[in-house]
């Protein structure tokens, strides 16, 4: 392989050849004829603080042994997760979106301060895709993103369960809907085994996009953590990427204006979590692409939704696994035309060519994957809202709604706990429109997800009658009359901060529309009689944080 090796690998190889270099490589494990190998981190989100990340551990091991056989010298470390599910609701969720950045920079320092000759990343929890995207642009060494795997579906009483189905079950517990038995059962049964949030919730959506993307190997989105296929998928990315290593491709020379409107193709047709918007503009942003809110919007006006998937449909990510998973997804839109089969992938294949045997039509015995013809929806399902409460834009889930249209008065909160209190004291009526704000990515700072709140609604049955917008964002497992990613936010002095106990707010999705109704005139006194809040951090992390990023509508990049 040493003839092979890139211009990176050979100014490696050079540093390597003083002595100090060498001696410290002998301590892990380096022996003569090793120094000519290149240098591959495996990038762990191991923890065993959630069931996403849990089951990382062996997969991390498994890398290790097929990159020492493909003729590479494998080296772990390992980088932090944040797990929603358990930061839902309180103030440690507001380091879950910074996490993302903490993940792309700990990658980056690892590869780039130890001159490592390309990066196999495995996460689970929704951030880890993300991250370890924009760290692998931001190095440009060749590169894998190897997901940790789904988690299988929990059971109660018969039914199908998901975490957001705990959350949901708070809600229908406290409107006395919902029996002790029945809400102790749901918790203790809504997650089986280690694996990531089971539904079309953002882990999935990521992972999934991650392999239309190209940076991924196909079919790996929709695995199970516990199943062994997922450990062999984990060992071919490893020879992948020693291969990709001999052919020094590049994460962007894969990820390209052409690719990301594949992945977003893709997020359109599965049903994926609004977060794909922030994050896929971010991505976007590392690998020095022009992607903008108008470009979600163009590929949702021709994307139908083909899959019935949770959390606004009946089914899980295993059970698109078995219905034939994202490559089955990949080949029905290729066939209509909405994918770029010439982008290549990091097999070096096409993507034509990756989706060469799959059949053009879903198989007959399934009902997760609809055929082109007899789609869930017509279009896609995150709309781009615009208003004078949005003019920057904002994000909404409109799928599974009957009508996603609502004009009523505001209920005002400045945070999500005054709005949960609210939510659960049953003074929220049928018709009302929740804002709730200073939740945005500077004045959060981190832009807390809303699941507690909208789960809490859908429980008291205000899921198709109550309003909720947020400079704040969404969970995966949200649905409802709800947008978020008001842009810009409200510790700005976006117009969001302006908004009036009882002012009459429109959400009209048919229109994508996001309108606050009281006059300029009225809202320009309310503007100079505002004054910004003090920050809620002044060191540490979160502070830094604040100062450095950007609005959600450029991707809440901080960089």
């Amino acid at each position: 392989m040493t003839e092979t090796l890139n211009k990176r690998s050979q100014a490696i190889t050079a540093g390597l050849n003083r002595s100090p270099n060498r001696a410290m490589l002998r301590a892990v494990g380096f022996k003569d004829g090793d120094f000519e190998k290149p240098i591959v981190g495996i990038a762990s989100g191991h923890s065993t603080m959630n069931p996403c990340n849990a089951g990382i551990g062996s997969l991390a091991t498994r890398a290790e042994g097929a990159l020492k056989a493909a003729g590479a010298m494998p080296q772990i470390f390992g980088f932090p997760t944040v797990t929603d599910g358990i930061g839902m609701g309180t103030e440690g969720m507001k380091y879950s979106l910074v996490s993302r950045e903490v993940i792309a920079d700990a990658i980056e320092t690892s590869v780039q301060s130890q001159s490592m000759d390309g990066v196999l990343a495995i996460g689970g929890c929704d951030k880890n895709m993300p991250g370890a995207m924009i760290g692998m642009l931001r190095i440009n060494a060749p590169a894998i993103f190897c997901y940790g795997g789904t988690i299988k579906a929990g059971t109660w009483k018969g039914v199908a369960l998901t975490i957001v189905s705990s959350f949901e079950a708070v809600g229908a517990y406290g409107a006395g809907k919902m029996s002790k038995e029945d809400l102790d059962g749901i918790e203790k049964n809504a997650c089986p085994s280690f694996g990531a949030c089971g539904g079309m919730y953002t882990a999935n959506t990521m992972s999934s996009a991650m392999e239309a993307l190209g940076m991924s190997l196909p079919y790996s989105s929709t695995e199970a953590n516990p199943d062994a296929e997922k450990g062999d998928s984990v060992a071919r990315s490893a020879e992948a990427l020693v291969d990709a290593i001999r052919r020094d491709l590049k994460p962007r020379d894969i990820v390209t204006r052409k690719s990301i409107e594949n992945a977003i193709a893709v997020v359109m047709a599965t049903g994926g979590s609004t977060n794909a918007v922030l994050h896929f503009l971010a991505i976007a942003n590392a690998a020095g692409v022009v992607w903008t809110l108008d470009d979600f919007e163009r590929v949702r006006l021709k994307t139908p939704v083909l899959c019935d998937l949770k959390p606004s449909g009946q089914y899980v990510a295993t059970d698109l696994h078995k219905a034939g998973g994202i490559p089955q997804v990949m080949k029905i839109l290729l066939e209509a035309g909405l994918l770029h089969g010439d982008c290549i992938t990091i097999t070096g294949q096409t993507i034509a060519e990756v989706l060469k045997d799959v059949p053009a039509q879903p198989r007959a015995d399934q009902n997760v994957i609809r055929a082109f013809d007899k789609p869930m929806y017509k279009q896609g399902h995150l709309a781009i809202l615009k208003g004078n409460l949005a003019p920057d834009g904002a994000v909404a889930k409109i799928t599974g709604l009957k009508n996603p249209v609502i004009t009523g008065p505001a209920r005002v909160f400045d945070s999500e706990e005054l709005a949960m209190t609210a939510i659960m004291a049953d003074s929220i009526n049928h018709g009302d429109v929740l804002v709730i704000r200073y939740e945005g990515p500077k004045g959060g700072p981190g832009m807390r997800e809303m699941l507690t709140p909208t789960s809490a609604l859908i429980g008291k049955g205000f899921g198709e009658t109550v309003g909720l917008i947020t400079d704040g964002r969404f969970s995966g497992g949200t649905w409802g009359m709800v947008v978020g990613h008001v842009a810009p936010e409200a510790f700005v002095g976006g117009v969001i901060a302006l908004v009036n106990e009882g002012d009459s707010i429109t959400i009209d999705a048919h229109k994508q529309l996001l309108q606050l109704n009281v006059d300029e005139a009225e809202l320009a006194r309310r503007l100079a009689a505002w004054v910004q809040p003090a920050p809620k951090y002044t060191k540490g992390l979160l502070a830094k944080y604040a100062k450095l990023v950007s609005a959600a509508s450029l991707g809440a990049v901080t960089d």
